[in-house]
């Protein structure tokens, strides 16, 4: 899509040259492509491209920049992550409001998301630079996520929001649906079957029966499901009428 195209991940002053790697790795997976990088303290690297595992693509079209405003230069909308709140005078929201914010954009809009350093983050000088501070709820005690994690983290929804191609449900088979009908017709033969191997009361069926509704109505069964538990009830019955017989 045009809009992802046009947002660009920063990473300033990365030290770990795995990071940038994993980095690049996180945003393919996600369908982004844009990779700025802020004099990295080694780059390119070996352990980049490992840790990139087949990202090579992301890392090769790569730009390296000496300054953070050279690599936000043209972006209309920059935004700053950081995982420690601090007192300034910059609207602070989390990752979800962020990309909120960012589908109100033209698809002409240019847009920086910028990560700091793994252990300090970005300055106050480049927090400047950003119009929002993107702050990833975590947990309190232990709030700081690895560089490729944070990067994964707004991936993702940016992902989920402009480009959101994913089946829900069982992927892989073709489901033909039932109806009620072939449920009750399910229930019949469960009660008649359970009868007839001894299990179910027929005095008393209806709490056994109740469960077992309860259970399949959960279950979302298909066609070829269907099939299968009559055939198990089926053969259960057969097998107790052979024994019958004997």
């Amino acid at each position: 899509m045009k809009i992802l195209d046009n947002i660009r991940f920063v990473l300033v002053g990365t030290t770990h040259p795995g990071n940038i790697g994993a980095a690049a790795r996180a945003m393919k997976t996600m369908g982004l492509s844009n990779l700025h990088l802020v004099e990295p303290k080694i780059y390119p690297s070996a352990e980049a491209t490992a840790r990139a595992s087949g990202a090579d693509d992301v890392l090769a079209k790569a730009v390296v920049h000496d300054s953070l405003d050279a690599a936000i230069a043209g972006c209309q909308q920059v935004y700053g992550m950081s995982a420690r709140l601090r007192h300034l005078p910059v609207p602070v929201v989390n990752p979800r409001e962020a990309v909120e914010k960012i589908q109100q954009a033209s698809d002409e809009t240019n847009i920086a998301i910028v990560f700091g350093r793994e252990h300090s983050g970005l300055s106050n000088e480049e927090l400047d630079r950003c119009l929002h501070l993107i702050n990833i709820p975590a947990n309190p005690v232990y709030s700081s996520l690895n560089l490729a994690a944070a990067v994964q983290v707004l991936a993702y929804e940016l992902k989920m929001s402009f480009d959101p191609t994913i089946e829900i449900g069982r992927i892989g088979e073709d489901r033909e649906a039932i109806d009620s009908e072939d449920l009750e017709h399910l229930y019949n033969h469960f009660e008649q079957s359970l009868t007839t191997i001894g299990f179910l009361d027929p005095e008393k069926p209806r709490n056994l029966i109740r469960r077992l509704r309860r259970l399949f109505n959960r279950a979302d069964l298909d066609r070829n499901e269907l099939q299968i538990l009559h055939g198990i009830l089926r053969a259960a019955e057969t097998k107790q009428q052979d024994k019958g017989g004997e």
